[in-house]
């Protein structure tokens, strides 16, 4: 594991632990020589766990829209790519990455880790991800995904596939067993419900 990438907020959130960790996971990467890719900002948690793992003599590797680039992207980095789109931010953080951690964020966090979730089930992903949970603020979305297994919408196999911990040590160390599961997205069409295709 030579690299991984963070997706996190660029606000700070409202409770201190949220930036404890951020600090303490760059910390770690750090020490384990681990690279830290992620969203190239100066600003919340983006900046926590990038000031962390620079200060322990971490290398860090930021990738930032142009259009964001001179508003706040963060001026200390190892390395800086500066790119056309977010399709193309997202893209460059997939090929530079051996893995994907999430701490808490909102929408457009949450869309950067989706989408690895997503590619993961069609089988295009094979490196591993994961989130770390911090004072259970990805709860909701777990009960989400729990109706969604229920509503049969989703497959458990592949709720299972993600990495739910609330330890920065705990969840680098699952990065290193973990197995991309072999799975069939597709639903048996046996058990679908016919449609009157008049309609």
């Amino acid at each position: 594991m030579n690299r991984i990438c963070v997706f996190c907020g660029s606000s700070p959130g409202l409770l201190s632990e949220y930036a404890e960790t951020a600090n303490l996971l760059g910390r770690e990467l750090a020490n384990r020589n681990i690279e830290l890719v992620f969203g190239g900002s100066d600003m919340g948690l983006m900046r926590q766990v990038a000031d962390a793992a620079l200060e322990k003599g971490g290398k860090v590797i930021g990738v930032i829209p142009e259009s964001f680039a001179k508003k706040v992207a963060h001026k200390k980095l190892s390395q800086l790519h500066v790119v056309n789109s977010m399709h193309e931010r997202k893209k460059m953080m997939h090929a530079l990455s051996d893995g994907f951690i999430v701490l808490p964020g909102a929408f457009g966090t949450l869309e950067e880790i989706l989408e690895i979730v997503g590619w993961t089930q069609l089988g295009l992903n094979t490196k591993p991800f994961g989130f770390l949970n911090v004072c259970g603020y990805y709860n909701k979305f777990f009960e989400f995904a729990d109706h969604a297994v229920n509503q049969q919408f989703l497959k458990q196999e592949h709720l299972d596939m993600i990495i739910l911990e609330t330890s920065v040590d705990k969840i680098l160390d699952k990065f290193d067993e973990f197995i991309v599961p072999v799975v069939d997205k597709w639903r048996d069409k046996k058990k679908d419900i016919a449609v009157d295709d008049t309609i």
